[in-house]
């Protein structure tokens, strides 16, 4: 998800002093409060450059992020809050290079922040810190990278709506941030400015927080999920929430995983697709909007590479480097020319040879082969990258522009 978001306050104007820091947020047996969305700064413009060649992109609420393939680090979109890594609140609606000079071998988006895994292994992130989910120890706003705290050596960090997880070089799952029911899977319900073991003594290669809950795949290819158990998202056969690692139902071995916002997906040993959690718009992809407490495959017999879940829809990338999407479309979430929700995987309208996607908000994007960075749906603070802010969906995918 990564990914994994509801958009809400908008339009509302905010100062640039709030860069400065933002230390009075406390947390809450409810829902955080979220902070207003607005910039009034111009966006920054200039000359145009040649395009990047992208390795990877995270899309998140209404800003994007990319890693080049020389490990450089990209983000465009609503900066209100720093989430763009640029030391500024400027909006930027083409990618704009993180400050700081920092080589990351990966960058996952949250909601108003961002975090990286550099080549050296360590995790940094920027922008919106009020429940801790930046790991710094604090709850301000930093406007450029920050290191997160505890000398941990990360293979992988990735970001949820107000919380945020990583895999050490050694196995071992850490989360920090928002822990109103147990989403940090720490066996408490209190949220952590630091980051904190994730308990059962499991040794992981995937996690994947969102909202409410968060999963990962052990090396054992195990999958586990904690957090709300509301809407079946956590795949136990059960309602009920979870404060540590609770084992997805089925026994299925899996290889991948990610949680969205109410639901979440992931691919077999063997590349079948399976969901479970809310079905509000088809986002399980198995032709029904019956929610599932247990996984449920995707329909078709299609092999999988990759499954991203966005807030109410999903999209899969194939072994034959062809993305599907599903769910709601509202926006032009799936990519298919159309705004009509679908309940079955269906193609994009545009055939590009893809090697990566990744499912936000309400706007996705992917990599193709080629290195190219497209992204599709909804853009109102500039999160496709196109140079625009059309408030319209972009339903079929669009190239993203070079840097200015």
């Amino acid at each position: 998800m990564r990914a994994r978001f509801t958009s809400l306050t908008r339009f509302v104007a905010l100062t640039t002093g709030l860069l400065s820091g933002l230390a009075g947020c406390q947390d809450s047996a409810d829902s955080p409060t979220d902070p207003l969305e607005h910039e009034t700064a111009t966006p920054v413009v200039g000359a145009a450059a040649a395009p990047l060649v992208f390795r990877s992109v995270s899309a998140g609420e209404s800003h994007t992020c990319g890693v080049t393939t020389d490990n450089r680090a990209f983000c465009w979109g609503t900066n209100h809050l720093g989430q763009l890594g640029t030391g500024d609140p400027i909006p930027r609606y083409v990618p704009a290079a993180v400050l700081g000079g920092l080589r990351f071998r990966n960058v996952s988006v949250g909601k108003y922040y961002s975090c990286g895994v550099t080549t050296d292994d360590l995790a940094y992130c920027w922008g919106y810190g009020g429940f801790g989910q930046l790991g710094v120890g604090t709850t301000n706003v930093s406007s450029r990278p920050v290191p997160v705290a505890g000398g941990h050596r990360f293979s992988q960090v990735r970001t949820g709506t107000n919380h945020t997880c990583g895999i050490t070089t050694a196995g071992a799952a850490y989360c920090w941030g928002w822990n109103d029911v147990g989403q940090l899977g720490n066996y408490s319900h209190k949220t952590s400015l630091l980051p904190a073991r994730v308990g059962g003594g499991l040794v992981w290669r995937w996690v994947s927080p969102s909202y409410h809950h968060t999963c990962g795949v052990t090396t054992t290819s195990r999958a586990y999920c904690w957090g709300r158990g509301a809407e079946g998202a956590l795949g136990t056969g059960a309602s009920s929430n979870r404060s540590s690692p609770t084992a997805v139902a089925g026994g299925l071995l899996f290889q991948s995983i990610d949680a969205g916002y109410t639901h979440t997906c992931a691919v077999s040993s063997t590349g079948r697709g399976y969901c479970w959690g809310a079905s509000f718009s088809g986002e399980l992809g198995d032709g029904t909007k019956t929610a599932r407490f247990t996984p449920v495959p995707v329909a078709g017999q299609r092999v999988w590479k990759q499954v991203s879940a966005g807030q109410f829809y999903t999209c899969g990338l194939t072994t034959g480097a062809r993305v599907f999407c599903w769910g709601i479309n509202a926006r032009g979430e799936v990519g298919d020319g159309t705004t009509t929700d679908r309940l079955t995987p269906t193609a994009q309208a545009v055939a590009l040879a893809v090697a990566q996607i990744s499912a936000g908000d309400v706007h996705a994007c992917s990599v193709t082969t080629e290195g190219r960075a497209y992204c599709w749906g909804d853009n109102h603070g500039g999160q496709l990258g196109n140079g625009t802010t059309s408030i319209a969906p972009g339903p079929l995918p669009e190239p993203v522009a070079p840097p200015q």
